[in-house]
């Protein structure tokens, strides 16, 4: 059997690790992000039916366009931020990952830059290596809340020049917000474009970056996800909002085909049902919010989170505490912040198992 390192890999890919949580079977799973609410039965049951009906037609190709899908993605869009779009806004491939992938084909690649604000979303620099573009990452400061410092974003702006410039919010790992007035600071300072991305937006309560898009329609993308807020982790499906011409760019790159029959369906059944599925959104905020406030009278220091997650230390060893968690039954994550971890906000239950080991494992006054 061969080893990775017998193989002709390319260069800048050794030593590298695989994206990935840890993939292990504990009682109370909060190291993921996902929505731990099932699907509704009407959601289950239309796709079922679409199933039954699509069967026979699984000898053709899919909707290349998918402009079913976009059609309801724009709907849901208007709706939600209140921004009138359309499906020629509108984009959509398996999960946002592919979504950014794409983005990146088609405005990174050699000789190009990506910049990102960090600790961000892992998959930034990931994705951006794997398009053999050079990833510039500027620090969050743990002293000021790890938000964005602008003088230091301008700065480095100025300096470096990226083409591709990401802004998540509400961040991952971190849970807090980079606000409109910050967004267009960057945006304006950019030479490229700029993808907020807002994986975690429907558990917020501030604007879209959205709104924006009408003032910067070559600079502007806003990348999402059915991922969290719709039960949808095992659909795959992202999309994103922008100037038609971004639609245009990325089909110069995505691959023939690339959402199926079955994929576009059932992510068509998630929207047409998207009031039931998003009253959970509500829950799971006010679940957050008992998390975070407990947490504080623990005595952790906890990031405000706006996201359905929960950032939390200060601890002198994070794997150690890691360990500590699991080792009473719960999986959350060590994203490799030192003397951070990260908790997804999960059900009642399995929240209070949660704080009942942070409870065993709290800082001792």
């Amino acid at each position: 059997m061969a080893n990775l390192s017998d193989l002709p890999l390319r260069e800048e890919l050794r030593g590298q690790t695989a994206y990935g949580a840890p993939q292990l079977k504990v009682i109370n799973q909060l190291n993921t992000n996902e929505n731990p609410y099932a699907p509704s039965q009407a959601i289950i049951d239309e796709i079922a039916e679409k199933v039954c009906e699509l069967g026979a037609e699984l000898n053709r190709y899919p909707d290349r366009d998918a402009i079913g899908l976009r059609t309801e993605l724009a709907r849901y869009i208007s709706r939600q931020t209140g921004v009138t779009v359309d499906v020629e806004n509108v984009w959509a491939a398996n999960g946002s990952n592919e979504v950014l992938q794409q983005l990146l084909q088609a405005f990174g690649g050699p000789g190009r830059k990506a910049m990102g604000f960090t600790p961000s979303y892992s998959m930034h620099p990931i994705l951006s290596s794997g398009t053999l573009t050079e990833f510039i990452a500027v620090e969050r400061q743990e002293s000021e809340g790890f938000a964005i410092n602008l003088d230091k974003a301008r700065a480095a702006i100025a300096e470096h020049r990226p083409d591709v410039i990401f802004i998540t919010t509400p961040n991952n790992p971190t849970g807090n917000l980079t606000t409109l007035a910050e967004i267009r600071d960057i945006v304006e300072a950019a030479p490229g474009i700029v993808i907020v991305d807002e994986a975690y937006a429907e558990f917020c309560d501030e604007p879209s970056a959205v709104t924006l898009l009408k003032d910067y329609p070559t600079k502007l993308v806003v990348s999402r996800t059915m991922s969290k807020a719709f039960d949808f982790a095992g659909g795959r499906l992202g999309y994103f909002v922008a100037d038609p011409a971004f639609i245009e760019a990325v089909m110069l790159v995505r691959l023939p085909y690339h959402l199926s029959t079955l994929a576009q369906a059932a992510a068509t059944a998630a929207l047409h049902h998207s009031v039931d599925t998003l009253a959970t959104v509500e829950k799971l905020c006010q679940e957050r919010d008992r998390v975070r406030t407990r947490l504080a009278e623990l005595g952790y220091d906890v990031i405000e989170s706006h996201s359905n997650f929960i950032f939390f230390g200060h601890f002198s060893d994070s794997h150690q505490a890691w360990e500590g968690f699991l080792k009473r039954d719960v999986l959350i994550r060590d994203v490799g912040v030192a003397g951070w971890l990260r908790a997804s906000v999960g059900l009642p239950e399995e929240n209070d198992a949660f704080l009942s080991a942070a409870e065993e494992l709290a800082p001792k006054a």
